[in-house]
């Protein structure tokens, strides 16, 4: 009997800081085993001329979770998970997303439900938090933290789900005592609300028009403010889905002063245009997401804070709402004003080749891609070393790559439920050709496994990364309620 069940052989393996040439051996779901000539395994892969790279981990991604507004995704968890193994993606982490009046610890029980009979890779939760109750802040959220649900999603707009800033210093108070990492969707609210009532008066409600109403100046606004409770309060925080580089700026000021703050970003900012919401008809919605696409120049600035470091991690934020469908972007009729559209792009497949597509046109290197596509995120959410990297004792969550491989997108290729990508068309060099979960193949050469079931939840724990800087900027902890020295 072979000591290994699977082995990866002359690949050239990629982390966020080494690369080398080896075999991978594979036991129980483990990586075992690093090294050259190893003996062969129940199966044997031969990775020659290609690149041995971690599973991707999509850490920020809408699946199976109804909208504030009542409009449900199109993926459930079989279809999004099957998605993501597609795309090069073992792991995701989506939203058990509380709405006003829900118990949180019910949310995440009945999320769990969701989950268990058809995720096909592994799986950990962010929280949704959009009612911070006594109960809630109190009891629920440090209860679940402790149960390795440590991450939450909190909001500055949408009607249902903004908070206010008192309550957002309570969450991150909360954040900062229990050791957990706030994430946070920064656009001003009451700019969007008053852009939107000039718009519409003004008969101005097309798709394009999303775009107006959601200006740079709103994201650029709430991400300084909330870098700066953040600031007051003491704890790390990573504003999500950035868009303009106007934010951009905002992230980095605060990272050159010492504050721990981080960044992440979407494909969409980086294929994608306002002049796409202007599409003839009503096509223009497939292209709605908030904070929307920029133009054209500001799509550079994306790519230049990914390279510098701005940017700590690259998700899909993938929202799957389908086109032409009365449960999706139509629930409101054929032609809706833009404030009655579901907001939200599909990405999940697409996500890891559009960022790689970077490399062959010199954006990024291997390590940086690697790091943006899974390292980091297992750091900041508190699943590395199991997931992550490539390294003896950790998960075998691998994804073979051809370098050289050239894709046109279709989603006539792609395994969510989604009846367009706002990708179509776009031709990227390097695809994932075989998806590894736990030293199983999940997918190889376009076809993808149907096992329902067999991705596992994944608690977290608490990340170094979330922990109080020390950099307080008043002589008051507001947490402790101390005065230093006492």
């Amino acid at each position: 009997m072979s000591a290994f069940d699977l082995v990866i052989r002359n690949g050239r393996v990629v982390t966020a800081s080494d690369q080398f040439d080896a075999d991978i051996g594979v036991r129980d779901g483990v990586v075992v085993a690093l090294g050259r000539g190893l003996e062969k395994g129940a199966r044997d892969i031969d990775a020659a001329g290609r690149l041995v790279l971690p599973g991707g981990i999509d850490s920020h991604c809408h699946v199976e979770q109804k909208s504030s507004s009542g409009v449900m995704t199109a993926d459930d968890f079989y279809s999004a998970t099957r998605s993501a193994a597609g795309g090069g993606t073992t792991t995701i982490i989506p939203f058990a997303a509380q709405h006003r009046g829900m118990s949180l610890r019910q949310v995440v029980r009945d999320y769990h439900e969701c989950a268990t009979p058809k995720a096909v890779v592994d799986y950990a939760f962010h929280l949704i938090v959009s009612d911070p109750t006594e109960t809630v802040l109190g009891q629920e959220l440090p209860a679940l933290i402790a149960d390795g649900y440590t991450s939450f999603k909190i909001y500055t707009t949408y009607d249902m789900l903004k908070l206010n800033d008192r309550q957002v210093l309570d969450v991150l108070a909360i954040a900062r005592r229990e050791g957990a990492l706030t994430m946070v969707h920064a656009e001003n609210h009451d700019i969007i609300a008053w852009l939107s009532d000039k718009l519409t008066d003004a008969g101005l409600t097309e798709p394009k028009f999303h775009a107006v109403a959601h200006a740079r100046t709103a994201e650029r606004e709430a991400t300084h403010r909330v870098i700066a409770l953040a600031e007051l309060v003491d704890v790390p925080v990573l504003i999500v889905h950035v868009s303009s580089a106007e934010a951009i700026e905002q992230i980095r000021i605060a990272q050159n002063r010492g504050t721990r703050v981080f960044g992440e970003t979407c494909p969409q900012y980086l294929y994608l245009t306002e002049d796409d919401l202007d599409k003839p008809g009503f096509e223009g919605a497939k292209c709605m997401c908030s904070p929307p696409p920029r133009d054209k120049a500001n799509q550079q600035k994306v790519w230049d804070a990914i390279a510098q470091g701005v940017f700590q991690v690259f998700s899909s934020d993938h929202a799957p709402y389908r086109y032409n469908d009365p449960e999706g972007k139509m629930k409101h009729g054929a032609n809706p004003p833009f404030k009655k559209v579901a907001n939200g792009v599909p990405g999940l497949e697409a996500r890891l080749p559009l960022l790689f597509h970077g490399i062959s046109e010199g954006r990024i290197d291997l390590h940086q891609f690697v790091a943006l596509a899974s390292t980091n995120a297992a750091k900041l959410y508190g699943l590395y070393p199991r997931k992550g990297t490539i390294a003896i004792g950790g998960d075998a969550d691998i994804a073979i790559w051809d370098p050289d491989r050239e894709v046109t997108i279709r989603q006539a290729d792609l395994h969510d439920a989604m009846d367009y990508t706002p990708y179509e068309g776009v031709t990227v060099k390097g695809w994932p050709v075989i998806t590894i979960s736990r030293g199983e193949v999940v997918a190889e050469d376009g076809k993808v496994t149907e096992a329902r079931g067999r991705g596992r939840f994944l608690p977290c724990d608490r990340s170094p990364l979330a922990r109080s800087t020390g950099r307080r900027i008043t002589g008051f902890d507001p947490v402790s309620g101390r005065l230093p020295g006492l």
